[in-house]
């Protein structure tokens, strides 16, 4: 699995962030109460959180905790607390730093899903527009396509074929439910990825395959959401559509 340059960023401040924090508040150690330093820790965590993932944001507690009790409970420079009081706040700091970490990852995730919906949902109101006013060739509508699917579900490639599936072989296929079967069983997409290889889409229209887009994964990557699986099946579609179309039209 892909480790993003946004997130390795986040494990580095994950680690570093609460220490140099714990360190720039020592000439405050004795003006402000452990409770008002360990909330200025919690805003670091939040930060990271923000920045990175759940992983990224519980490990910032760990670490806000850990330094909040070498730098600022006695006895000083050391791992061990002493004060019941500065034990209750170090436990409070580590339960509400992890906390936030949750809320803050899970509103990372839904302002992506938010976004990643948006472009989806603008990219087939385009498609479609250019399907009904006829604007392109179903060729150039069929390669606009092919792109558009290496976005949609991060490819490393895709091509595609004319014709029925035969032509192509028996690959993995994704089904118009985006499920995967290979070799009749259904695939845990979520939890196996990708299969090794390449798998196929079929274009269908009106109970007719027009070709087949022979999509090449990118080896270990993360799997796309069911979202974006749909969206890549109504892709599809709108190639078939324009495929059916330009074949009635030629037909005597």
């Amino acid at each position: 699995m892909r480790t993003s340059l946004r997130d390795a960023v986040a494990l580095a401040a994950a680690v570093l962030a609460p220490f140099l924090m714990a360190l720039a508040l020592l000439p405050l150690r004795t003006s402000l109460t452990h409770t008002n330093l360990a909330l200025l820790l919690v805003v670091v965590v939040v930060a990271v959180s923000a920045l990175g993932n759940r992983f990224a944001g519980g490990l910032a507690a760990l670490s806000a905790v850990a330094w909040f009790d070498f730098f600022h409970t006695e006895p000083y420079q050391s791992f061990h607390i002493q004060d019941r009081a500065d034990v209750e706040t170090a436990l409070l700091l580590l339960l509400v730093g992890l906390a936030v970490s949750q809320l803050s990852a899970r509103a990372r995730v839904l302002s992506r899903a938010a976004v990643s919906d948006a472009r989806h949902l603008e990219r087939m109101h385009d498609l479609s527009r250019l399907v009904r006013s006829g604007g392109c060739s179903a060729d150039e509508l069929v390669e606009r396509i092919r792109a558009d699917l290496i976005e949609v579900l991060d490819l490393r490639g895709c091509r595609f074929v004319d014709g029925s599936p035969p032509a192509v072989g028996p690959l993995p296929r994704m089904g118009p439910d985006g499920s995967l079967r290979v070799e009749g069983w259904i695939w845990d997409f979520e939890r196996q990825g990708w299969p090794d290889g390449e798998t196929e889409l079929w274009a269908v229209a009106h109970g007719r395959c027009q070709g087949v887009f022979v999509m090449t994964p990118v080896p270990g990557a993360v799997p796309p959401s069911l979202e974006a699986r749909l969206v890549a099946v109504d892709l599809a579609g709108l190639a078939a559509l324009a495929l059916d179309g330009q074949k009635d039209l030629v037909q005597p």
